[in-house]
């Protein structure tokens, strides 16, 4: 039990992580984007990889390698979310009489009475 909360930290952890990765390329690539359309001279530390990304002629690497996980991550978290809420909500938790206030005792005890002379 202890292995398998372990292992769903690590899994979040890392989804996380993921997920700030790929926003921080988006928004370094608009940024760029930007920056080329005001100024083609423009060179800054990331000139290599984003500059090569944003050029017309590649902007299908970049939909392969950035956006298209981005929606993939996005997909699997909500699918997770789903899964989640399912299970959470599949789960009865059997209440006992002890655990009843007097009040819910009484609407109880009235409202099977109430069935029982129907």
């Amino acid at each position: 039990m202890k292995s398998k909360k372990i292992l769903w930290i690590a899994l979040v952890a890392v989804d996380v992580a993921i997920t700030i990765f790929l926003f921080v390329i988006h928004i370094v690539m608009m940024y760029n984007v930007l920056q080329i359309q005001k100024n083609p001279d423009y060179i800054n530390q990331l000139n290599g990889l984003f500059r090569f990304l944003a050029e017309k002629e590649n902007t299908t690497v970049y939909l392969w390698a950035f956006v298209v996980p981005t929606f993939v991550v996005l997909v699997g978290n909500i699918i997770g979310l789903v899964f989640y809420v399912r299970r959470q909500t599949k789960k009865e938790k059997n209440v006992k009489v002890d655990d009843l206030t007097d009040e819910q005792k009484e609407a109880l005890k009235k409202e099977l009475l109430d069935e029982l002379n129907k």
